[in-house]
């Protein structure tokens, strides 16, 4: 009597799967950190908060910017015990991606098997838009992160492995996310939606909707207060068709995706689904029979998605890093389909299925280099407050006046305070640490003319002609006039997204006997 042997691929241990992914998007991050030793505008408004006083930055978040109030903070404390500096500044980033990416491979593994993990996890830190907020010295990332680890938790719970403690740490995990940009709080109808497709029973939903209610509870007073300063958001444009294009690409490939998750196909381990493995010996429960990766995975993705659309529709909000996170359920499905490969092969040539992954990887890291080199490359931004500073530092003589038009092009010198030692801010009247605000306050129309007519030499900092736009208040339309009028400039910079002009007194003008 014989036996007849299938021969399976071998399958990843848990631990490589989990761990792989986070070290190749660590790997990833770290790879070009710097970008040319460039730091742009939004990136600025982290370095220049992080390094005031934690007073000075609760005065500031009562005026402005309190939707970043905890991650200022955060950053504020790794700027006291490490220095400021690009590394500090996005190094957060890099180590909330990679958690978020070993969060997907846990998912893929539980949900579809180690290859689909594996693929999963390691798919996520190729996706072009994770890889520009990798290396970003903003919150998204660590808001990425949460929603990994949230997600993780609530799978942990509906597996039924789950105790009161998890419940806890699920409903702290979204809320921290929410106090880092309260917009995530959008992965909760998304679990929501998890919940209904896997039929979680009563007490399974009494128990997140309880949880939810917390996380929401604990964010509401930012929500509430950040209403006050929707100002800071009036420049996003009203929402178009043609920003309908990238969610519905991706939509349409986690769908494909998710059309691959068949719960009742074998596994690569050799199992399935309605059986008992190993690794979940609580698995065979019938509530738990009923999760999938399309489950979790596709609500994850197209929940936020649809919700930012929507909120979009009653306030402009349309900009893709608000649903950063909901890349993770992308990722996923990719993992999906990655494991869906690998069984496919297995079934007809199972030594070669292991050699799937790699080539899928090599694929679409050879696909996405240009992407990749674009993203650490200063021209993926739309300008650098450090190359601006260091032209000023070249170009500024002894007793030379600086002016920012706009005034928000001060973050030059609020990011590099020493290229600009020398020189007198004219139109100043309150700095940022007094006045509470992000660029400080500037003076009446007529005493700025006033000032700049009493200089010889002005240093003006502004952007460069394919980004700047037409003066917009009665400020910079005077500073603008008087430039136009009586000086001429005498050397031009530009770089970067920025311009350095000197301007010189024209002879034969007269200053003003005074004020």
């Amino acid at each position: 009597m014989s036996t007849a042997h299938t021969v399976r691929p071998s399958s990843p241990r848990p631990l490589l799967v989990r761990s792989i992914p986070a070290l190749w998007t660590f790997a990833l991050g770290l790879w070009g950190l710097s970008r040319q030793d460039s730091v742009w505008r939004d990136e600025a408004a982290t370095w220049q908060v992080a390094r005031r006083s934690t007073a000075e930055t609760v005065h500031m978040l009562g005026n402005v910017d309190v939707v970043h109030g905890l991650y200022y903070l955060l950053m504020h404390g790794l700027f006291d015990l490490f220095g400021p500096g690009t590394a500090v500044l996005r190094l957060p980033s890099v180590v909330a991606m990679a958690v978020a990416a070993s969060c997907v491979a846990a998912l893929g593994h539980r949900l579809a098997g180690p290859w689909a993990g594996l693929g999963g996890g390691m798919a996520l830190g190729l996706l072009p838009a994770v890889q520009f907020y990798l290396q970003e010295g903003r919150p998204y990332a660590l808001v990425a992160a949460g929603a990994g680890i949230s997600t993780l938790l609530l799978v942990t719970l509906l597996e039924g492995r789950g105790r009161a403690v998890h419940w806890v740490a699920y409903g702290g995990t979204v809320a921290l996310g929410g106090l880092l940009n309260w917009l995530s709080l959008m992965i909760l109808p998304a679990h929501l939606a998890t919940l209904l497709w896997s039929r979680a029973d009563r007490t399974t939903g009494k128990r997140w909707t309880a949880a939810a209610v917390a996380a929401v509870a604990g964010v509401l007073p930012l929500v509430l207060f950040s209403r006050s300063q929707s100002a800071q958001v009036s420049w996003i444009p009203p929402l178009t068709w043609h920003m309908l294009i990238g969610p519905t690409i991706l939509l349409a490939i986690g769908g494909a995706g998710a059309l691959l998750d068949r719960p009742g196909g074998p596994r690569t381990d050799g199992t399935r689904p309605d059986q008992p493995r190993p690794d979940r010996p609580l698995l065979d429960r019938p509530r738990a029979r009923r999760l999938s990766a399309a489950a979790v995975g596709l609500p994850l993705l197209a929940v936020p998605q649809i919700g930012l659309v929507g909120l979009s529709l009653i306030q402009p909000l349309f900009l893709d890093r608000y649903v950063l996170f909901s890349l993770l359920g992308l990722a996923l499905l990719i993992g999906v389909a990655i494991g869906a490969a690998v069984e496919a092969v297995a079934r007809r040539r199972p030594r070669a299925a292991s050699w799937v992954l790699p080539v899928v990887m090599a694929v679409a890291v050879a696909a996405l280099l240009p992407q990749a080199l674009a993203k650490r490359s200063p021209a993926s931004r739309v300008d650098d407050v450090l190359t601006a500073a260091g032209d000023v530092r070249r170009m500024k003589k002894p007793g030379d006046a600086v002016l920012f038009i706009p005034a928000a092009r001060r973050d030059t010198r609020l990011v590099s305070p020493d290229a600009f030692a020398g020189l007198r801010d004219i139109a100043l009247a309150r700095g940022p640490e007094e006045s509470g605000t992000l660029k400080g306050t500037e003076a009446r129309p007529d005493r700025i003319r006033a000032a700049m007519l009493a200089q010889r030499r002005i240093l003006l900092v502004t952007d460069a002609p394919g980004v700047a736009r037409p003066p917009a208040t009665e400020r910079e339309r005077a500073k603008t006039s008087v430039l136009r009028t009586h000086f001429r400039a005498v050397a031009d910079e530009q770089a970067r997204g920025r311009r350095v002009t000197v301007y010189e007194r024209r002879t034969g003008t007269s200053r003003p006997s005074g004020d």
